[in-house]
Protein backbone atom coordinates (compact mmCIF):
# COMPACT_ATOMS: atom_id res chain seq x y z
CA UNK A 1 0.00 0.00 0.00
CA UNK A 2 3.20 2.11 0.93
CA UNK A 3 4.74 2.13 -2.92
CA UNK A 4 0.73 2.25 -3.99
CA UNK A 5 -0.19 5.19 -2.49
CA UNK A 6 0.18 8.15 -4.71
CA UNK A 7 1.24 11.34 -2.96
CA UNK A 8 -1.20 13.69 -2.42
CA UNK A 9 0.46 17.57 -3.89
CA UNK A 10 -0.81 20.86 -2.95
CA UNK A 11 0.55 24.30 -4.69
CA UNK A 12 3.48 24.62 -2.17
CA UNK A 13 3.31 20.98 -0.36
CA UNK A 14 3.62 17.08 -0.72
CA UNK A 15 1.81 14.76 1.05
CA UNK A 16 3.90 11.50 1.52
CA UNK A 17 4.08 8.04 3.36
CA UNK A 18 6.83 8.55 5.70
CA UNK A 19 10.20 6.80 5.04
CA UNK A 20 12.95 5.14 7.40
CA UNK A 21 15.52 8.29 6.63
CA UNK A 22 12.36 10.51 8.04
CA UNK A 23 12.96 9.94 11.61
CA UNK A 24 15.69 12.20 12.52
CA UNK A 25 13.96 15.06 10.98
CA UNK A 26 10.70 13.75 12.11
CA UNK A 27 12.25 13.85 15.80
CA UNK A 28 13.84 17.65 15.60
CA UNK A 29 10.57 19.17 14.58
CA UNK A 30 8.17 17.19 16.93
CA UNK A 31 10.10 17.54 20.49
CA UNK A 32 9.27 20.66 20.86
CA UNK A 33 7.06 21.57 23.92
CA UNK A 34 5.07 24.20 21.43
CA UNK A 35 3.99 21.19 19.13
CA UNK A 36 3.13 18.35 21.44
CA UNK A 37 1.22 20.12 23.83
CA UNK A 38 -1.49 21.02 21.33
CA UNK A 39 -1.34 16.92 20.40
CA UNK A 40 -3.03 14.49 22.36
CA UNK A 41 -1.13 11.23 21.88
CA UNK A 42 2.22 12.65 21.79
CA UNK A 43 4.30 12.57 25.11
CA UNK A 44 7.25 15.37 25.69
CA UNK A 45 9.68 15.01 26.04
CA UNK A 46 9.16 12.77 22.49
CA UNK A 47 12.24 10.22 22.83
CA UNK A 48 14.39 9.60 19.33
CA UNK A 49 13.51 6.26 19.48
CA UNK A 50 9.52 6.75 19.25
CA UNK A 51 10.59 8.58 15.58
CA UNK A 52 11.62 5.30 14.12
CA UNK A 53 8.34 3.43 15.90
CA UNK A 54 6.08 5.42 14.48
CA UNK A 55 7.35 5.57 11.34
CA UNK A 56 6.95 1.77 11.05
CA UNK A 57 3.86 2.05 12.94
CA UNK A 58 2.13 4.33 10.18
CA UNK A 59 3.85 2.14 7.36
CA UNK A 60 1.51 -0.80 8.40
CA UNK A 61 -1.20 0.72 9.24
CA UNK A 62 -1.15 2.11 5.35
CA UNK A 63 -0.75 -0.65 4.43
CA UNK A 64 -3.91 -2.40 6.11
CA UNK A 65 -5.61 0.75 5.13
CA UNK A 66 -6.46 1.59 8.99
CA UNK A 67 -4.87 4.78 9.12
CA UNK A 68 -3.45 7.57 6.14
CA UNK A 69 -0.15 9.21 8.49
CA UNK A 70 1.39 11.24 6.06
CA UNK A 71 4.86 13.38 6.03
CA UNK A 72 4.21 17.10 5.03
CA UNK A 73 6.83 17.83 2.85
CA UNK A 74 8.35 21.40 1.18
CA UNK A 75 11.08 22.94 -0.53
CA UNK A 76 13.98 24.45 0.57
CA UNK A 77 16.47 25.47 -2.01
CA UNK A 78 16.84 22.31 -4.32
CA UNK A 79 16.02 19.66 -1.32
CA UNK A 80 12.58 18.09 0.08
CA UNK A 81 12.02 18.74 3.97
CA UNK A 82 9.30 17.76 6.20
CA UNK A 83 7.39 20.63 7.64
CA UNK A 84 4.93 18.76 9.63
CA UNK A 85 2.43 15.74 9.49
CA UNK A 86 -0.94 14.81 8.66
CA UNK A 87 -3.18 12.12 9.56
CA UNK A 88 -6.30 10.37 8.87
CA UNK A 89 -7.54 7.27 11.25
CA UNK A 90 -10.22 5.08 10.14
CA UNK A 91 -13.24 4.00 12.07
CA UNK A 92 -14.89 1.21 9.12
CA UNK A 93 -18.14 0.15 11.45
CA UNK A 94 -18.88 4.23 11.51
CA UNK A 95 -18.09 5.13 8.07
CA UNK A 96 -15.56 7.70 9.32
CA UNK A 97 -12.35 9.16 10.08
CA UNK A 98 -10.62 11.08 12.70
CA UNK A 99 -8.59 14.21 11.48
CA UNK A 100 -4.92 14.95 12.84
CA UNK A 101 -2.28 17.32 11.51
CA UNK A 102 0.62 19.15 13.46
CA UNK A 103 3.72 21.77 12.16
CA UNK A 104 7.16 22.30 12.81
CA UNK A 105 7.42 25.35 15.34
CA UNK A 106 9.94 27.24 12.31
CA UNK A 107 6.75 27.05 9.28
CA UNK A 108 4.17 28.66 11.89
CA UNK A 109 2.77 31.48 9.77
CA UNK A 110 2.95 30.00 6.47
CA UNK A 111 -0.93 28.40 6.10
CA UNK A 112 0.79 24.78 6.49
CA UNK A 113 -1.82 23.19 7.90
CA UNK A 114 -4.84 24.58 6.45
CA UNK A 115 -3.40 23.56 3.16
CA UNK A 116 -2.43 19.88 4.04
CA UNK A 117 -5.31 19.33 6.50
CA UNK A 118 -7.96 20.15 3.77
CA UNK A 119 -5.79 18.77 0.93
CA UNK A 120 -6.55 15.38 3.33
CA UNK A 121 -9.65 15.59 3.96
CA UNK A 122 -11.30 16.54 0.70
CA UNK A 123 -8.77 13.33 -0.69
CA UNK A 124 -10.36 11.38 1.90
CA UNK A 125 -14.44 11.47 1.46
CA UNK A 126 -13.99 11.19 -2.58
CA UNK A 127 -12.13 8.01 -2.32
CA UNK A 128 -12.49 5.97 0.79
CA UNK A 129 -15.75 4.38 2.08
CA UNK A 130 -16.28 6.97 4.79
CA UNK A 131 -18.79 9.92 4.87
CA UNK A 132 -18.15 11.97 8.09
CA UNK A 133 -14.48 13.41 9.54
CA UNK A 134 -14.20 14.05 12.95
CA UNK A 135 -11.49 16.48 14.80
CA UNK A 136 -10.79 17.03 18.29
CA UNK A 137 -8.62 20.35 19.71
CA UNK A 138 -7.88 21.43 22.59
CA UNK A 139 -9.68 25.00 23.87
CA UNK A 140 -6.51 26.96 24.11
CA UNK A 141 -5.51 26.16 20.73
CA UNK A 142 -6.68 29.01 18.53
CA UNK A 143 -4.48 28.40 15.63
CA UNK A 144 -5.94 24.82 14.90
CA UNK A 145 -9.92 25.76 15.86
CA UNK A 146 -9.00 28.76 12.98
CA UNK A 147 -7.62 25.81 10.80
CA UNK A 148 -10.61 23.62 10.88
CA UNK A 149 -13.06 26.18 10.14
CA UNK A 150 -11.28 27.93 8.07
CA UNK A 151 -11.23 24.28 5.78
CA UNK A 152 -15.09 23.43 6.17
CA UNK A 153 -15.14 21.51 9.68
CA UNK A 154 -18.06 22.54 11.70
CA UNK A 155 -18.35 22.89 15.76
CA UNK A 156 -20.61 19.94 17.16
CA UNK A 157 -19.56 19.88 20.92
CA UNK A 158 -17.58 20.25 24.10
CA UNK A 159 -15.71 17.54 25.69
CA UNK A 160 -12.60 16.22 27.35
CA UNK A 161 -9.44 14.32 26.79
CA UNK A 162 -6.25 13.16 28.15
CA UNK A 163 -3.20 14.55 26.51
CA UNK A 164 -0.15 13.03 27.37
CA UNK A 165 2.62 15.66 27.20
CA UNK A 166 0.63 17.59 29.43
CA UNK A 167 -0.11 14.27 31.99
CA UNK A 168 -4.00 15.67 32.73
CA UNK A 169 -6.90 16.29 30.94
CA UNK A 170 -7.82 18.84 29.09
CA UNK A 171 -11.02 20.89 27.60
CA UNK A 172 -11.73 20.22 23.38
CA UNK A 173 -13.85 21.17 21.41
CA UNK A 174 -15.33 18.58 18.60
CA UNK A 175 -15.50 19.26 15.20
CA UNK A 176 -17.09 16.87 12.28
CA UNK A 177 -16.91 17.69 8.48
CA UNK A 178 -19.32 15.71 5.51
CA UNK A 179 -19.41 15.94 2.18
CA UNK A 180 -21.88 19.18 2.12
CA UNK A 181 -19.54 21.39 4.46
CA UNK A 182 -16.17 20.30 2.06
CA UNK A 183 -17.76 20.28 -1.74
CA UNK A 184 -21.28 21.21 -1.55
CA UNK A 185 -23.40 18.80 -2.01
CA UNK A 186 -26.49 19.77 -3.16
CA UNK A 187 -28.68 19.70 0.24
CA UNK A 188 -32.53 18.73 0.32
CA UNK A 189 -35.40 21.27 -0.69
CA UNK A 190 -36.99 23.89 1.01
CA UNK A 191 -39.99 25.81 0.47
CA UNK A 192 -39.50 28.70 -1.85
CA UNK A 193 -39.87 29.77 -5.66
CA UNK A 194 -39.63 27.15 -7.84
CA UNK A 195 -36.64 25.38 -9.04
CA UNK A 196 -35.45 25.05 -12.23
CA UNK A 197 -35.80 21.40 -13.47
CA UNK A 198 -32.43 19.61 -14.52
CA UNK A 199 -32.39 16.92 -17.01
CA UNK A 200 -29.66 14.42 -16.64
CA UNK A 201 -30.02 10.84 -18.09
CA UNK A 202 -27.97 7.94 -16.70
CA UNK A 203 -27.04 4.01 -17.48
CA UNK A 204 -26.96 0.56 -15.62
CA UNK A 205 -24.27 -1.02 -17.74
CA UNK A 206 -24.49 -4.95 -17.22
CA UNK A 207 -21.29 -7.19 -17.75
CA UNK A 208 -22.04 -10.62 -18.76
CA UNK A 209 -21.38 -12.01 -15.80
CA UNK A 210 -24.85 -9.44 -14.22
CA UNK A 211 -22.81 -7.28 -12.38
CA UNK A 212 -23.94 -3.33 -13.45
CA UNK A 213 -20.80 -0.62 -13.46
CA UNK A 214 -20.77 2.20 -11.09
CA UNK A 215 -18.35 5.40 -11.65
CA UNK A 216 -16.97 7.34 -8.20
CA UNK A 217 -17.32 10.96 -8.73
CA UNK A 218 -13.88 12.40 -8.59
CA UNK A 219 -12.38 15.02 -5.75
CA UNK A 220 -12.96 18.42 -6.85
CA UNK A 221 -16.43 17.65 -8.21
CA UNK A 222 -19.78 18.16 -5.94
CA UNK A 223 -20.78 15.22 -4.52
CA UNK A 224 -17.15 13.96 -4.88
CA UNK A 225 -16.90 9.94 -3.47
CA UNK A 226 -20.59 9.14 -3.87
CA UNK A 227 -20.71 5.92 -6.60
CA UNK A 228 -23.45 6.80 -9.42
CA UNK A 229 -24.82 5.28 -12.62
CA UNK A 230 -22.62 6.65 -15.58
CA UNK A 231 -24.14 9.54 -17.50
CA UNK A 232 -24.48 13.56 -17.81
CA UNK A 233 -26.24 16.13 -18.61
CA UNK A 234 -28.10 16.63 -22.33
CA UNK A 235 -26.58 19.17 -24.29
CA UNK A 236 -29.46 21.20 -26.02
CA UNK A 237 -31.36 19.64 -28.78
CA UNK A 238 -30.00 16.39 -27.49
CA UNK A 239 -32.09 13.18 -26.65
CA UNK A 240 -31.66 11.22 -23.79
CA UNK A 241 -30.63 8.46 -26.04
CA UNK A 242 -28.14 10.68 -27.79
CA UNK A 243 -26.67 12.14 -24.57
CA UNK A 244 -25.84 9.00 -23.18
CA UNK A 245 -23.93 7.50 -26.33
CA UNK A 246 -22.05 10.78 -26.17
CA UNK A 247 -21.21 10.56 -22.34
CA UNK A 248 -20.31 7.24 -22.41
CA UNK A 249 -18.16 7.64 -24.51
CA UNK A 250 -16.58 10.70 -23.16
CA UNK A 251 -16.38 9.17 -19.73
CA UNK A 252 -16.05 5.22 -19.90
CA UNK A 253 -14.50 5.20 -24.01
CA UNK A 254 -17.48 2.77 -25.43
CA UNK A 255 -19.74 2.83 -28.20
CA UNK A 256 -23.19 2.07 -27.56
CA UNK A 257 -25.82 1.91 -30.57
CA UNK A 258 -29.08 3.61 -29.64
CA UNK A 259 -30.80 0.23 -30.10
CA UNK A 260 -29.09 -0.99 -26.90
CA UNK A 261 -30.38 1.30 -24.88
CA UNK A 262 -33.18 -0.26 -22.83
CA UNK A 263 -35.40 2.44 -20.94
CA UNK A 264 -35.89 0.93 -17.45
CA UNK A 265 -37.08 3.95 -15.23
CA UNK A 266 -36.37 7.00 -13.97
CA UNK A 267 -35.54 9.35 -10.90
CA UNK A 268 -37.25 12.35 -9.60
CA UNK A 269 -35.50 14.19 -6.97
CA UNK A 270 -36.15 17.90 -5.40
CA UNK A 271 -32.81 19.05 -4.78
CA UNK A 272 -32.30 22.85 -2.80
CA UNK A 273 -31.63 24.69 -5.82
CA UNK A 274 -33.18 22.41 -8.52
CA UNK A 275 -35.10 19.50 -9.52
CA UNK A 276 -33.65 16.61 -10.98
CA UNK A 277 -35.27 14.55 -13.49
CA UNK A 278 -33.03 11.86 -14.79
CA UNK A 279 -34.03 8.52 -16.70
CA UNK A 280 -32.39 5.48 -16.38
CA UNK A 281 -30.95 2.89 -19.24
CA UNK A 282 -30.10 -0.50 -19.71
CA UNK A 283 -27.34 -1.68 -21.67
CA UNK A 284 -25.51 -4.68 -22.25
CA UNK A 285 -23.93 -4.23 -25.44
CA UNK A 286 -21.42 -1.71 -26.53
CA UNK A 287 -18.02 -1.57 -28.21
CA UNK A 288 -14.51 -0.91 -26.17
CA UNK A 289 -12.59 -1.22 -23.24
CA UNK A 290 -14.60 0.38 -20.32
CA UNK A 291 -11.82 3.01 -19.10
CA UNK A 292 -12.12 5.76 -16.77
CA UNK A 293 -11.27 8.26 -18.94
CA UNK A 294 -12.19 11.87 -16.39
CA UNK A 295 -10.00 10.33 -13.35
CA UNK A 296 -13.27 8.38 -11.42
CA UNK A 297 -13.28 5.05 -10.23
CA UNK A 298 -14.65 2.09 -11.33
CA UNK A 299 -16.63 -0.78 -9.70
CA UNK A 300 -18.94 -3.88 -10.98
CA UNK A 301 -20.69 -4.33 -8.76
CA UNK A 302 -23.55 -7.56 -8.11
CA UNK A 303 -26.96 -6.34 -7.52
CA UNK A 304 -27.46 -7.86 -4.20
CA UNK A 305 -24.20 -5.06 -3.36
CA UNK A 306 -25.20 -2.31 -4.76
CA UNK A 307 -27.22 -1.52 -1.28
CA UNK A 308 -23.66 -0.84 0.29
CA UNK A 309 -22.14 1.73 -2.31
CA UNK A 310 -23.04 5.79 -1.00
CA UNK A 311 -25.07 7.43 -3.17
CA UNK A 312 -26.53 10.63 -4.21
CA UNK A 313 -29.76 10.84 -3.27
CA UNK A 314 -31.72 10.57 -6.48
CA UNK A 315 -30.05 7.45 -7.39
CA UNK A 316 -30.94 5.65 -4.14
CA UNK A 317 -34.13 4.85 -5.74
CA UNK A 318 -33.55 3.13 -8.76
CA UNK A 319 -31.42 -0.01 -6.79
CA UNK A 320 -34.38 -1.67 -4.87
CA UNK A 321 -35.86 -1.68 -8.79
CA UNK A 322 -32.43 -3.07 -10.28
CA UNK A 323 -31.87 -5.46 -7.43
CA UNK A 324 -35.79 -6.54 -8.24
CA UNK A 325 -35.28 -6.62 -12.08
CA UNK A 326 -32.26 -8.21 -12.23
Amino acid sequence: MTESFAALATERLTLRPYHTHDAAELHRLINDWEVCRTLAAVPFPYPRSLADEWIVAATQSLADGRAYHLAITGREADREVIVGGVGLRIDRAKRSGRLGYWVGRRFWGHGVAPEAAGRLARWALANLDIDLLEASVATDNDRSIAVLHRIGFQQTGKGRETFLARASETPVLHFTATRENLFGTPGPASDGPERPLLLVVACALIDPDGRILLARRPEGKKMAGLWEFPGGKLAPGETPEAALIRELNEELGVEVAGNCLAPFAFASHAYATFHLLMPLFLCRRWRGTVTPREGQTLAWVRPAQLGDYAMPPADRPLVPLLRDFL
